[in-house]
């Protein structure tokens, strides 16, 4: 009895071993080589996950920049032209810097531009309700306010105006990750060029509804007269589908669209007082 029992522990040594000596060299056979510099770039990096610059994850994303032979459309936007840099420096290349960018809500239709036509009493989630009507106020392309784009903002970045019942950024924290344009059924977020001193200017409407419609739902809807695109000096403003949309890049910021929109959709945030707002104040 106790022969058999030998017998069988040494039988399952031997397997055990051979099963040990198969699994090194078949581990050796597939083993899969990884620079040592990725974990380097890794570590560079905000490790904040939240696939702003276009891949799953930070590893991901240093995997890439490491094999990437061209930087051209990799750039981390929560790290900045900083973290991009100190890649750069740990792989011995040049980084190109990028402006900083914002997000920003396309939308002005608060209460009271916009009348209340119906009421949505379902799942309190901007897709589903995107998916079964309109919105309260009638407007197919205005926000739905119900704050998908907060639930998915892990910098605390973005919240939702209980008055206004539009998300409001904070610009400050706002690392232009694109997790809320990314969300947004509506598309009604978007990254935009970061100026001195925060100055924006922007069309705060998406409508692709004719004039009178579009006003018709909302007060400040862009109705597609074309006046900002007809004084614009620089070729930023373009006109399609409707609706006017100023590019951030070509924007030299100088007001001259404001003036002239006659529904108020073009917003200017951050400016100093024009000096026809500073007499109308004093006179008052």
């Amino acid at each position: 009895m106790s022969q058999i029992i030998i017998y069988t522990i040494i039988t399952l040594v031997a397997i055990g071993a051979a099963a040990a000596i198969i699994l090194y060299f078949v581990a050796q056979k597939f083993k899969v080589y990884e620079d040592p510099r990725i974990n380097e770039v890794e570590m560079a990096l905000p490790a904040a996950n939240c696939g702003g610059c276009g891949f799953p994850g930070c590893h991901n994303f240093a995997e890439t920049l490491v094999k990437s032979d061209s930087w051209d459309d990799l750039f981390c936007p929560v790290g900045g032209n900083e973290t991009m840099s100190k890649v750069a420096a740990i792989l011995g290349r040049e980084a190109i810097e990028q402006a900083p960018k914002v997000a920003v809500v396309r939308c002005n239709g608060t209460p009271e531009f916009r009348p209340r036509v119906t009421e949505y009493d379902g799942a309190p989630t901007c897709a589903i309700a995107h998916s079964l009507y309109s919105g309260e106020g009638g407007c197919p392309h205005g926000c739905l306010g119900l704050g998908d784009c907060v639930v998915v903002c892990d910098f605390d970045a973005i919240h939702m105006d209980p008055v206004t019942d539009l998300p409001v950024v904070v610009d400050d924290k706002c690392t232009a990750c694109g997790a809320c344009v990314e969300a947004c059924p509506r598309d009604i977020i978007e990254l935009r060029k970061k100026n001195k001193k925060d100055r924006k200017i922007f069309v705060s409407c998406i409508n692709e509804e004719k004039g009178a419609v579009a006003k018709k739902n909302c007060s400040v809807a862009c109705i597609g007269c074309a006046k900002c695109f007809k004084v614009c000096p620089y070729e930023a403003i373009t006109m399609e589908n409707n609706k006017a949309f100023i590019d951030s890049e070509k924007c030299k910021l100088c007001r001259k669209c404001v003036v002239v929109c006659p529904t108020n959709a073009i917003l200017e945030l951050n400016f100093p007082p024009r000096k026809t707002d500073k007499i109308e104040t004093d006179e008052s």
